[in-house]
């Protein structure tokens, strides 16, 4: 009984010496750290942080009153201001680091340890990207050129470099896309490399048209149209189907255009050119709506 009693003593004064050891070495931590600070630097660093602010301010009016009066030179003064945005931030921390601590070898490995991990992780998605580039490259799912569907986004391939690659939308916007996307992703090119691409059409009508006059008149819209690719043929399927709870007629019109850079116009030709002879021809949309149960 005495040893199991001299047991939990020594463990409890064990916990006891460990926990202030513990509290003791974090004391010393602090002081350690607090010894690094140069306090007089610190409230140095507010007059530099605070002129800092002034500057960037002063820049900014600076740039809205040329960019309102020119507006030819907006883009150039937003590029430049930009820039010294990046040089003021830089300077300021710098030298509200060197004013505020005591430079020694052990604040040099603490900042080599930060930058050591920062670059890390930086430098994990852009190998990442490099090594996606590689595989775009040697695998080719598209090339330069190619009108594309990827993520919701369609348009035409710009650029393929090693990090991203860059699409250029039928709104004339630019989309810059990350090539590790490309690896867990389905990209869909609709001419792979070749300048002729086909377009699919649908026209609707109701199901008690003529379907054979309407069919003719989309095969000859299609055949006749000066975008028209004609080395390769020109098909219209028939289905019955269910379009916004109208029962009707889907008439597909399958067609290449002789250059993708056509193929809204190619596309707008032929439907203007078929809706103008459907009214002709007394060929109507759907009128039978599908009843809901």
């Amino acid at each position: 009984m005495l040893r199991i009693f001299i047991f939990f003593i020594t463990l409890g004064f064990g916990s006891f010496a460990f926990a202030f050891a513990e509290e003791a070495q974090s004391i010393d931590n602090l002081q350690q750290f607090a010894s690094l600070i140069r306090w007089s630097g610190v409230a140095f660093s507010f007059v530099i942080v605070f002129v800092a602010w002034l500057l960037l301010r002063f820049t900014q009016s600076i740039v809205d009153g040329i960019s309102s009066q020119f507006a030819q030179r907006r883009m150039l003064m937003q590029k430049l201001q930009s820039f010294f945005q990046f040089f003021i931030y830089m300077s300021t921390g710098m030298a509200v680091f060197m004013l505020s601590f005591r430079v020694d070898e052990r604040v040099l490995a603490l900042i080599g340890g930060t930058i050591a991990v920062s670059v890390g992780f930086a430098l994990k998605d852009l190998t990442a990207s490099f090594i996606a580039g590689l595989t775009v490259m040697i695998d080719r799912p598209f090339q330069v050129g190619d009108r594309v569907t990827f993520e919701g986004n369609y348009g035409d391939i710009i650029a393929i470099g090693l990090r991203s690659v860059r699409m250029q939308t039928l709104n004339d916007d630019i989309i810059t896309i990350p090539n590790n996307k490309f690896l867990n992703e389905v990209a869909v090119s609709g001419n792979y490399g070749a300048l002729d691409m086909q377009v699919v059409i649908p026209f609707y009508i109701g199901m008690d048209q003529d379907i054979n006059t309407a069919r003719d008149i989309i095969q000859e819209a299609a055949s006749s149209s000066r975008y028209i690719h004609l080395p390769k043929p020109v098909v219209v399927l028939v289905k019955q189907t269910i379009t916004d709870n109208y029962l009707a007629i889907q008439l597909t019109c399958k067609a290449y255009v002789v250059d993708i850079k056509f193929e809204k116009l190619f596309e707008t030709d032929i439907t203007l050119r078929v809706m103008q002879e459907f009214r002709k021809s007394d060929i109507f949309p759907p009128a039978i709506a599908v009843q809901n149960k």
